[in-house]
């Protein structure tokens, strides 16, 4: 590390250089090829799935996603002359646009059903030739756009339905821009200097924007989720400047005593550089392990953000050291430099808050302890109502189209028609045909059904649908449980006798079903990336309990975290104040991909305070002392990269979006929960309870381990031989908190 800082701070020029022209040629080359993105939640060998291929073997038209449009009179009906010709018109334009298969409105032969009660709301559905994803984004959007245009005067049109998704692609220019903003007062408020609280931006905005732009390309050679960009712009803005902090942090202490710049911002990388390689490898192992889970909608996710951590990681410990070379000494503050100029090199001493905390948790840490252990529990109670399902465009604000479609629908013909389900079979012969004829009655009669169409067959004869309304949401508990009984009780039975195999499909069936295969494999999950992020801690730290601590931490810190994204998007409490619309169920995708990035983000905070610990715990063997002292020396930096980390991850619920909204909030609640509650009170509590016992580790187990290192051991002799200590500020000084018990 200290060679390849070396090397960047002697050529700091060309590393600059060599970094704008990746950001540049890579964001080139993705505004060229534009982006392609997928949401396909569809699982290889599901129900669901062999539903749609059959669908779309035997009915190539109706195989795309369809969009409804639906319009609404403040008086009158729908009937009436002049709302027939607009909307007549406004539909047959659709009809004539590209990738349009087909449109069923209400005022032709098959319209039947189509016109509400009253008369008053009526609705045509539009079925696209494809997926919205592969027909692209202004086709879609030319269907809305025609639609939209017949809204006037007492008559309202909508549009929603699977070919809409939800509200448009987030912006995230606003909350990208609060996010630096309030992390650049916390740098400037933290260094005193402005060229010093510049620095961790600008390397996080090049590493950031370069994995941004590589993401738009990565979605070319395999499928990426269109939110897969701003996940990874909010987990790389947070880490990567966390990552910078510390490193300019390391930085100026080397200042302070005295170093030169060059080998202040060399001895920084060379240490702390060590440790941010070390936490953004376990953050990507951490992303990575969602590779196992084989899901191709989650691979995209986790390479994309993987990709972000490495170039910010890659940023910090090149770009940066060649940065500050560039700045010099205007890394201190003005009163830093008169000071240095003034009276020499001077050790740093912890003071202040963080000093006097680390020694009030030494003399308490019991009763401490037992308050941030009922905090987290408290968070966490909620996460054991959490139920996972895929929110529909009922969630979406009220003031999206969507979400206006969503309610007009639901009012005039119940909320089942905005997710039917599709029952889809292969015919074999007339005994198929004739059970067949009997199934809509069957299926009319369930429990849960509102209507059930008659069956409809494939111009060859092969293949056969009914489309079943439920009496219920698509995001319904009695939807899903609607699903379970035809595919559990009634298919089976009119099975018998035939050689009928009965696939239920919709958006409910499919996406039970993706979530069925991702809790299935959930275990398997989550025990690869806490046993890989314990192996990493034990090889580091060579002690057993500081990785089943951080075990335990990280999965109190994940649990606490859901009850908070339980609290506010599934009961609702504040989701429509925040614009998110209102309450509904929790992605099915989200507790794997907050797993991984919340353990690799735990690590980090465990990484940079017991990697303190154990540097004093080698020089000195006092448990007490060690503990007492990486929290006082770390605590105030951790508190800092906590505020900045919080300020970025929350900035991202104004882009409106739910699902981005959900990964900002249980983020912002996870870090400030690890930072402010486990690192610097319950962990440093536990330490203090268990004395020696933290660094045991089994001597076979010693012996057979292979030794490395995250932070090179700085012992007190060491920070003295850096720097030669006026002898009269020697009497001067006082006894500090690391001489003084707590």
């Amino acid at each position: 590390m200290a060679a390849l800082a070396r090397w960047c701070v002697r050529h700091r020029l060309v590393t600059v250089l060599l970094w704008l022209l990746a950001f540049g040629g890579v964001s080139a080359a993705a505004g060229v090829m534009g982006s392609t993105y997928s949401n396909d939640y569809e699982v290889p060998g599901t129900e669901s799935g062999r539903a749609t291929q059959l669908l779309q073997q035997g009915f190539p038209g109706l195989g795309g996603d369809d969009a409804s449009v639906v319009w609404h009179t403040a008086s009158g009906s729908v009937r009436a002359a002049d709302v027939e010709q607009t909307m007549t018109r406004a539909l047959d334009e659709i009809a004539g646009l590209p990738s349009v298969a087909s449109v069923t409105g209400p005022y032709g032969d098959q319209g039947a059903g189509r016109i509400s009660a009253d008369g008053r709301t009526a609705y045509a559905t539009v079925t696209l030739d494809g997926r919205a994803d592969d027909i692209g984004d202004t086709r879609v959007q030319a269907v809305f756009d025609t639609a939209l245009a017949a809204d006037g005067e007492g008559l309202q049109v909508e549009v929603g339905g699977t070919a809409a998704g939800g509200p448009a692609p987030p912006t995230v220019h606003v909350a990208e821009f609060i996010g630096v903003a309030v992390a650049g007062v916390v740098l400037f408020l933290a260094f005193g200097s402005l060229a010093a609280s510049l620095l961790p931006l600008a390397t996080a905005l090049v590493s950031v924007g370069t994995a941004y732009a590589g993401i738009v390309l990565l979605g070319h050679a395999m499928t990426v989720a269109d939110f897969a960009p701003v996940l990874g712009l909010l987990i790389g803005l947070g880490v990567g400047i966390d990552y910078a902090l510390f490193i300019v942090t390391r930085h100026r202490r080397g200042l302070k005593r005295g170093l030169g710049v060059t080998e202040a911002a060399t001895h920084a990388v060379a240490t702390t550089g060590r440790a941010v390689v070390f936490a953004g490898a376990t953050v990507c192992i951490a992303l990575l392990g969602m590779l196992i889970l084989r899901l191709g909608f989650l691979n995209g996710v986790a390479i994309a953000a993987s990709l972000t951590v490495m170039l910010t990681v890659a940023a910090g410990v090149t770009l940066l050291p060649a940065l500050l070379s560039l700045i010099g000494t205007r890394a201190l503050s003005r009163r830093e430099r008169r000071r240095l100029a003034e009276h020499g090199p001077e050790p740093e001493v912890p003071t202040g808050f963080a000093a006097r905390w680390s020694a009030f948790v030494e003399r308490h840490p019991k009763k401490l302890g037992a308050v941030a252990l009922g905090v987290i529990t408290l968070l966490a109670l909620p996460t054991l109502d959490l139920r996972l399902g895929t929110s529909d465009q009922g969630n979406n604000p009220e003031s999206s189209t969507t979400r206006q479609a969503y309610d007009l629908l639901a009012d005039g013909f119940g909320p089942g028609v905005n997710g039917p389900l599709t029952v889809v079979t292969e015919v074999r012969g007339a005994g198929d045909k004739l059970a067949l004829d009997n199934l809509d009655r069957t299926l009319r009669a369930t429990e849960g059904v509102a209507s059930a169409s008659p069956v409809t067959f494939n111009a060859g004869g092969d293949t056969a649908y009914l489309t079943v309304v439920p009496d219920s949401a698509p995001q319904s508990g009695r939807t899903s449980d609607l699903v379970h009984l035809l595919r559990d009780e009634v298919l089976p039975r009119a099975e018998t006798g035939n050689a009928l195999d009965l696939h239920v499909g919709g958006v409910t069936a499919g996406h039970d079903d993706f979530a069925d295969a991702i809790i299935g494999k959930l275990p398997l999950f989550i025990g690869v990336v806490v046993g890989l992020g314990c192996l990493l801690l034990l090889l580091a730290f060579r002690s057993v309990g500081i990785p089943l601590k951080a075990a335990v931490m990280n999965i109190a810190a994940v649990a606490a975290a859901f009850g908070v994204v339980v609290t506010v998007f599934q009961w609702g409490w504040g989701s429509e104040l925040l614009g998110l619309g209102r309450a509904g169920p929790i992605e099915p995708f989200l507790p794997v991909i907050m797993v991984s990035v919340l353990f690799g983000l735990s690590m980090d905070y465990q990484v940079f305070l017991v990697s303190r610990m154990y540097e004093e715990w080698l020089e000195t063997g006092d448990n007490r002392r060690a503990v007492r002292v990486g929290l006082a020396e770390t605590g105030r930096v951790i508190n800092s990269a906590a505020v900045i980390m919080i300020s970025v991850f929350l900035a991202f619920v104004l882009s409106g979006d739910r699902v981005i909204a959900m990964f900002g909030i249980a983020l912002a609640a996870a870090v400030a929960l690890d930072a402010f509650v486990l690192r610097t009170l319950l962990v440093p509590a536990l330490m203090h309870l268990l004395g020696s016992a933290n660094w045991w580790l089994p001597r076979a187990l010693d012996r057979r381990l292979p030794r490395i290192s995250i932070e090179p051991p700085e012992c007190r002799a060491a920070h003295e031989r850096l720097t030669t200590v006026p002898e009269q500020f020697e009497k001067e000084q006082k006894r500090d908190v690391r001489d003084i018990a707590g």
